[in-house]
């Protein structure tokens, strides 16, 4: 396998600041040697442009919408050129939004993928009732066409993804509202909850299909009682980080991996640096070579 590190160093659709400073975390931290011993060709492309997060005031309905749009179209622009060049890109963020730039690079690449959504959120509000704006929270509904604005219109179709291409995976039910469950349920959305994920090492079976796939892996899938590293702490009957990083390894064994994207870490949370080393190893292992 050929990867390209592309870091997304940004929080203007997050909660608070922190994240940007995730891609240098892991980069110091070994990620491209530890890949390395893994079997796996490393390039290095270095970031997008960082966007941190500011303050706005209340009321917004999409926060910061214009900057998440520029940070995601910069991530396009690098993971079409990576996925041209034969690579998968591992982009490092920064918060979710990012994956609206992965999604719509591989489609600008030629790419029909199906997005693996591991998260601890459904991430289906709109800004029409998200009631804080924050566009992280709103990413699979950006995708999926539930909202209308310069981030869903990222790329070259709208929307980007049908809901039969997405698997929803890890998420607590108690974390999305019943209308949102509703609509996910009837709108042929795979969904493999954590209340019914009991094999994490076969998880990559819910998949839509063999073809292309984006795993999107947001580090507040784990709870935070255990491996607390991401941005928004989760304590609500999360995954373990070891069962979490098992998912991961199944999810990115898929094969036809296209991209990977990295999202919530937040290194402040992390003091002696032991979380992101371990995130380290375990994204080594995802993307080594058995």
């Amino acid at each position: 396998m050929r990867i390209t590190l592309l870091g997304a160093p940004t929080t203007a659709g997050s909660h608070n600041a922190g994240q940007e400073d995730a891609p240098a975390a892991l980069r110091a931290a070994g990620l491209a040697d530890a890949l390395r011993r893994q079997g796996v060709s490393v390039e290095d492309s270095g970031d997008t442009p960082a966007t941190p997060y500011r303050p706005l005031g209340v009321g917004l309905a999409s926060r910061d919408l214009d900057r998440v749009t520029a940070q995601a179209a910069a991530v396009a622009d690098g993971v079409a050129q990576a996925v041209a060049d034969g690579h998968v890109p591992l982009v490092l963020g920064g918060d979710c939004t990012i994956t609206a730039g992965v999604v719509a690079g591989a489609l600008r690449a030629g790419l029909d993928p199906a997005l693996a959504y591991f998260d601890g959120d459904l991430d289906l509000s709109t800004p029409a009732d998200s009631g804080s704006g924050v566009l992280d929270s709103m990413v699979l509904a950006h995708l999926l066409g539930n909202a209308d604005n310069s981030l869903a219109r990222l790329g070259p179709r709208f929307p980007m993804l049908a809901p039969d291409r997405v698997l929803a995976v890890g998420f607590h039910p108690v974390e999305a509202s019943t209308a949102q469950l509703a609509w996910a349920e009837a709108s042929g959305l795979h969904l493999l909850p954590v209340t019914r994920l009991t094999d994490p090492a076969s998880v990559r079976k819910a998949l839509p299909d063999d073809g292309p796939v984006i795993v999107h892996f947001d580090l507040d899938v784990i709870d935070s009682g255990d491996f607390p590293l991401a941005n928004f702490p989760h304590f609500n009957g999360g995954l373990t980080a070891d069962a979490a990083f098992e998912c991961l390894r199944s999810l990115c064994a898929a094969p036809q991996l296209a991209a990977v994207a990295v999202t919530e870490v937040n290194p402040h949370h992390d003091p002696d640096g032991a979380m992101v080393a371990r995130l380290v190893d375990a994204l080594a292992l995802a993307l080594g070579r058995d």
